[in-house]
């Protein structure tokens, strides 16, 4: 990736995490810390790796996304939103009645959304079924998917893990969203994890770890999972949960916060 590419896409996730922070604050309350913390990669996806098009959201040969820790739906709004697929005073009706912007994803709803979601563990189901059904079709789009450290808990992602190694699915790219908390405090105190890399290593899946705030670290990850022609790719990022505002970054009790716009607007002036 070359440095202007580089540029454009942090100013792009700089553009994300303002509208992200200013559409939780017009709401009052929402999903902030796993939000932010994918801004960067929803960046990279979507204004320079995916094939997709905003003006015929469900064109059959575009890559889809599926986020399936779906809470992160205000994050993938924003992105949907600066990319052209809705206006972006639809991000003022955020989880309020009768909007197209649920809390958690929903294709039935928001163009550019690829699978209802939220519900954890099932939208990386629904990802591999996906990826499947486009290679039994001699597709050439590809799947990519986030999970989160805490979604891992689930088993329905370790029986995901096994199917898709099994069936040799190169056309799936998935990230796990590593940033060590979870609704409930910090996922090594509830269930620790260990090494995520390993394990997924040990499913089968060519993995790799990056620092999921590094843009052109983890478009070299992708670009490398794009090579492997045998495996399902893990990328485990690494990343800070509320990364960029400034009130819920790092802190414990981030999952969901309840904020006003006078907050909002200073987190958003502090990002410059």
């Amino acid at each position: 990736m070359n440095k202007e590419t580089e540029d454009f896409l942090k100013n792009q996730a700089k553009e994300i995490r303002k509208m992200t922070i200013e559409e939780i604050g017009t709401l009052g309350t929402g999903h902030i810390g796993g939000a932010m913390s994918i801004v960067d990669l929803l960046a990279l996806l979507y204004f320079h790796r995916m094939k997709v098009d905003p003006k015929n959201p469900r064109w059959e040969e575009r890559d889809q996304l599926i986020v399936s820790k779906g809470h992160s739906g205000p994050a993938v709004y924003a992105t949907l939103a600066l990319k052209g697929y809705f206006p972006k005073d639809w991000l003022t009706t955020l989880n309020k009645g009768g909007t197209s912007l649920p809390s958690h994803c929903d294709r039935n709803k928001t163009p550019g959304i690829d699978m209802t979601t939220g519900s954890l563990g099932q939208g990386f189901s629904a990802a591999i079924g996906i990826a499947l059904g486009l290679k039994m079709d001699k597709k050439s789009s590809n799947v990519y998917t986030i999970i989160g450290d805490g979604e891992s808990n689930e088993g329905q992602i370790w029986e995901g893990a096994l199917f898709a190694a099994f069936q040799k699915l190169p056309n799936l790219i998935a990230f796990t969203d590593h940033n060590k908390q979870q609704l409930d405090g910090f996922t090594k105190d509830i269930l620790d994890m260990g090494s995520i890399a390993a394990k997924w290593e040990s499913f089968g899946w060519f993995t790799q770890e990056v620092d999921g705030h590094d843009i052109a670290a983890l478009d070299a990850a992708v670009e490398k999972a794009l090579a492997e022609r045998e495996k399902p790719s893990m990328i485990v990022m690494h990343t800070i949960k509320g990364k960029g505002c400034n009130f819920a970054e790092g802190i414990e009790k981030n999952h969901s916060m309840a904020f006003d716009m006078e907050k909002a607007k200073a987190a958003i002036a502090a990002l410059g």
